[in-house]
């Protein structure tokens, strides 16, 4: 995948965003002034709130368009990774409008309680209801479904909020359908109830975007795909210490240790990452702009002893998770290793336990503890 191809992804996937947002903005002012105006003759609460969290959505809508037109400006010399991270940024707009819409349904909603003012429904009232809860589901199952083959995070969020959008829509026509038969005025009620899924749909939102923004632990799935790819490289005897760097979606920096021969020259070790950095992003897209290497003992038979007692002392600890990059140096007399160690466990006192047992097993060399944390192994 060259420089060109990367850049024409990114172009259809700016486009692709735009489109959809701009149906969905479309769809959802329709949506807005049929609702409205049932809401007002029919003098209900539920479905006014209904119009108001349409028209949020649609407000939605043209903040991921904004989102994805900055997010694709070309990288310059005060962002040199690019602009990609500005669409978490709509993110969070798009969930503080969602969790605004949902506060101001809370209030109106109760205060219709509180007034007790019956709705007055009608056929037509139902029929436009009942209208708008199919397009919604339509206009959901497409706008998620187009979030998803672009991976943009808030298009599939809009997608997911247009499909509950037409559960809480029915339950606005459930209501109205009582309303008829019994004459049971329960609109008011249906409206805390819209509210508070709103509520609790903006809060989601904002809390997977803020993770996104702050950095979580990258999926299994691609970490094992990443070391697969890398493993596979003859040459290569582990890899470890993957960390992922997000600036954007399909925009990720990696960096990665592999573990070579230590009887490998410096042009035979620059060959090998070399072609690892090219096979991982062909195969996924991924940046690898580092990769250290681990120096493994091939010829010292002391070493491999060494290295076989080590490995047993530390893992004989739970919150010991993994060692690796092991190397002993018999003529200068060093060891040195990584160690991942569980987040569960006080990281001082766990490394200060491997200095005193290792150094007891070894007390004529220099011991050297490099502690790692779980990041994505």
């Amino acid at each position: 995948m060259s420089k060109e191809d990367v850049e024409a992804l990114s172009e259809k996937r700016e486009k692709t965003i735009v489109k959809t947002s701009v149906i969905g903005i479309v769809t959802n002012v329709f949506l807005v002034g049929f609702k409205a105006f049932v809401g007002l003759v029919s003098n209900s609460i539920a479905v006014i709130l209904d119009a108001v969290n349409n028209l949020s959505d649609a407000l939605s809508s043209v903040v991921t368009i904004i989102g994805a037109k900055l997010g694709a400006k070309q990288p310059d010399k005060k962002h040199p990774l690019g602009y990609g991270r500005i669409e978490y940024l709509s993110s969070m707009i798009v969930a503080a409008l969602v969790l605004y819409a949902g506060i101001t349904s809370l209030v109106e909603s109760v205060k219709k309680i509180i007034t007790q003012e019956p709705a007055a429904y009608d056929t037509v009232s139902i029929i436009i209801i009942s209208v708008a809860i199919v397009v919604k589901i339509f206009l959901g199952l497409y706008v998620k479904k187009q979030g998803e083959k672009v991976n943009s995070g808030a298009l599939a969020a809009s997608g997911s909020d247009a499909l509950f959008d037409a559960i809480l829509s029915s339950s606005v026509l459930a209501s109205a359908v009582v309303f008829l038969i019994w004459g049971v005025s329960l609109e008011a009620y249906v409206g805390v109830v819209i509210a508070g899924f709103i509520i609790k749909a903006g809060i989601e939102m904002m809390l997977e975007t803020l993770n996104d923004i702050i950095g979580k632990r990258e999926d299994a799935e691609t970490t094992k795909e990443l070391k697969k790819i890398i493993c596979s490289e003859e040459a290569v005897l582990g890899a470890y210490d993957v960390t992922l760097f997000n600036y954007g979606p399909n925009k990720n920096y990696g960096s990665v240790h592999v573990e070579l021969p230590d009887t490998m020259r410096v042009d035979e070790v620059d060959r090998v990452t070399r072609k690892i950095q090219v096979d991982v992003f062909h195969k996924t897209g991924i940046i690898l702009t580092g990769i250290g290497v681990y120096s493994f003992n091939t010829s010292d038979d002391e070493a491999a002893h060494m290295r076989n007692a080590v490995r047993k002392a530390v893992l004989s600890h739970d919150w010991a998770l993994q060692i690796h990059g092991f190397y002993a140096d018999t003529e200068k007399k060093t060891i040195r290793f990584d160690v991942v160690i569980s987040f569960d466990a006080d990281r001082k006192e766990a490394i200060k336990t491997l200095y005193d047992e290792i150094g007891a097993l070894y007390p004529d060399y220099e011991i050297t503890v490099v502690p790692d944390v779980d990041v994505a192994d």
